[in-house]
C-alpha cells in the first residue's frame, strides 16, 4: 500500500558532499553528519563484490546518492513515502546518477532473485513516546516504533534476504544501545552481526554489519 500524497511547501536545498540535495518540510532534512555513513559505504565497496548498492529508507536520497556517488556503483533507493521518491529522483536526475527509485514497502518492492553488495539504511529509530521531542520533523520520518527499532529490525531482515555473499550493511541508529540491542536481535533472527560502529558524538551511531564466516 502506497502513502498518500501531502500537500506541500517551500522546496529547500543543502550542500551534502559533493551534491545538491532537494527536500522540503514533508521528509527529513538531510543532517550533515550523515554523509560519514556515504563515506564508510564508498570505503567498503572498494572490496565488496560486483553488484549494486540497495538503501532503505532513503528520504531525499542523500545518503545513497552520495554513495553511489563516491564509490561509482549503480543504486537502488526504497522508501514508502511518495513524496521522499519524488525527491530522491529529483535528486538522482540533477546529480547524473544510475539510480532507480521503487515507492512502496520495503519487503515487497525487491524480486526474490535481487541482490546487492551493499545494503545501507537509516531508518526511523526515535521511540515513538518520545517523537514529540522533534515537531520539526515528518512522524513517518522518525518513528521508530514502541522500542525504536521496528523500522530497523525490518531493515536487516530485508537486507538478510538480499545481500550478496560477502557483502556488508550499514545501519544509522541513535545510540550505542540500540546498536547492542539490534545486534543481539539479529544473532537470532537474521544471519548478521554488528562487527564495527562508528559514532557521531551525540548524534548517533554507524554500525557495519556482515555475515559470520559458516564454520
Amino acid at each position: 500500500m502506497t502513502q498518500p500524497v501531502r500537500a506541500g511547501g517551500h522546496t529547500r536545498e543543502l550542500r551534502f558532499g559533493s551534491l545538491d540535495i532537494a527536500y522540503d518540510e514533508r521528509v527529513l532534512e538531510p543532517r550533515p553528519w550523515t554523509a560519514e555513513q556515504s563515506r564508510w559505504g564508498a570505503e567498503l565497496l572498494a572490496d565488496l563484490p560486483a553488484g549494486r548498492v540497495l538503501e532503505l529508507c532513503t528520504g531525499a536520497g542523500h545518503i545513497g546518492l552520495l554513495t553511489a556517488a563516491l564509490s561509482g556503483r549503480p543504486l537502488l533507493a526504497v522508501d514508502i513515502d511518495p513524496v521522499a521518491c519524488s525527491f530522491a529522483r529529483q535528486n538522482a536526475a540533477r546529480a547524473g546518477l544510475d539510480v532507480e527509485v521503487r515507492e512502496g514497502p520495503m519487503d515487497r518492492v525487491l524480486a526474490a532473485d535481487e541482490s546487492f553488495a551493499l545494503v545501507t539504511a537509516d531508518p526511523p529509530w526515535v521511540r515513538r513516546a518520545e517523537t514529540g521531542r522533534f515537531p520539526e520533523d515528518p512522524l513517518l520520518a522518525i518513528d521508530g516504533g514502541e522500542d525504536g527499532l521496528d523500522l530497523a529490525r525490518l531493515c536487516l531482515t530485508v537486507a538478510d534476504a538480499h545481500l550478496a555473499e560477502d557483502g556488508a550493511v550499514l545501519l544509522q541508529l541513535g545510540t550505542a544501545a540500540q546498536v547492542t540491542e539490534i545486534d543481539a536481535w539479529a544473532a537470532e533472527h537474521a544471519r548478521l552481526r554488528v562487527v564495527e560502529t562508528r559514532a557521531h558524538g551525540d548524534r548517533g551511531v554507524l554500525a557495519r554489519l556482515s555475515r559470520p564466516p559458516v564454520s
